[in-house]
């Protein structure tokens, strides 16, 4: 049985305070919030046209490729910017330079593998990490970028705007990407 009015510690009836009754006097007195101060605040939600999307260039050469792919990934969905909408793309262009210099620790040169498979009978295909180095440098930084955005319709909007290019040189300087040094060594 529970009693109909219960005394906490300090022998105040906790029926009396819980009473619409008690809330409607004191409420002229302390205000609705009982003196304290409250503070509206609304959480700030990007728009489109509201995001201004800088072009950044970043030299792939001696860097490792999970860390700078981490790097690339929080730039590309905006997570740097005090402006972060989940929902909205509101990340920055990069311009990757000299992927063809990218590296990996360890033997994952030899012992990692890319795998396609097409749906045919025997239409899985290995590709070790050097084949790729040799033959597309791009498609492997684009894969590990890709694996750490969201996996949704917006990660492909995102995926978008990132350039990757084997060499030194790229077709992007009419938009004068400022250069990017990444924190990963």
């Amino acid at each position: 049985m529970v009693p109909s009015a219960s005394v906490d510690r300090t022998g105040v009836l906790t029926k009396l305070f819980r009473s619409q009754s008690f809330h409607r006097r004191f409420a002229s007195i302390w205000g609705t919030n009982y003196g304290f101060k409250t503070m509206n605040r609304q959480t700030y939600l990007a728009k489109n046209n509201e995001v201004k999307q800088d072009w950044l260039l970043v030299d792939a050469s001696d860097k490792v490729l999970g860390r700078m792919a981490t790097e690339i990934a929080v730039i590309l969905m905006g997570k740097n910017k005090p402006t972060y909408t989940p929902h909205h793309d509101v990340g920055d262009f990069v311009v990757i330079t000299n992927a063809a210099k990218i590296k990996l620790t360890g033997n994952k040169f030899d012992q990692k593998f890319y795998e396609t498979y097409s749906g045919h009978p025997s239409g899985r295909k290995l590709y070790s990490y050097r084949e790729l180095v040799e033959k597309k440098p791009e498609l492997l930084i684009k894969l590990a970028v890709r694996r750490m955005l969201p996996k949704n319709k917006l990660a492909t909007k995102m995926l978008s705007k990132l350039k990757v290019y084997a060499g030194e040189e790229h077709p992007h300087q009419a938009q004068q990407p400022t250069v990017h040094e990444l924190k990963s060594a």
